[in-house]
């Protein structure tokens, strides 16, 4: 294997930290592997990919890929990766060059969703009820042609 390890940028390892309980906050998930996982769909829906940068080291630290695999998070690093090369070569077991790949890209979204939750976030007490609120907002989202008149965008 050759990258076995996910990263998080430095520049959002709080963010991170805060998305998951622990004695001292009350986040909305147990692990980072949840949180990343959360925030690549996220950056993937909104389409923002981002570069990592600098390298968080210290907490949260690179995640081990077995952890993602054990909570069944493999089958969304290697549907975003299809999604991103329009190519499914890129799921191929046997190629540590196309793991790699996978893995960059799960990253960059992963980074990319943490650019948008920590705007979207930022001055938010509660976490988890934003959240709830931010994918109930995606998920009753209406199309509106342009014949409508919304005055929903002058709020």
């Amino acid at each position: 294997m050759a990258a076995n390890r996910l990263r998080v940028a430095k520049d959002k390892a709080d963010l991170m930290k805060a998305l998951v309980a622990s004695d001292s906050t009350t986040g909305p998930f147990s692990t980072y592997a949840d949180a990343m996982v959360f925030a690549a769909s996220w950056g993937a829906k909104r389409k923002k990919r981002t570069p990592l940068g600098t390298i968080s080291q210290k907490e949260p630290a690179p995640i081990s890929l077995e952890v993602f695999i054990s909570r069944g998070y493999e089958l969304v690093i290697k549907l975003l990766a299809i999604a991103a090369t329009k190519n499914a070569k890129i799921i191929s077991p046997n190629d540590d060059k196309s793991e790699e790949e996978r893995l960059h890209i799960f990253e960059e979204y992963a980074n990319g969703g943490l650019e948008i939750l920590r705007e979207e976030l930022r001055g938010t007490v509660d976490y988890s009820e934003r959240l709830l609120l931010m994918i109930n907002s995606e998920r009753f989202k209406q199309e509106t042609t342009e014949e409508d008149f919304d005055l929903s965008r002058f709020l």
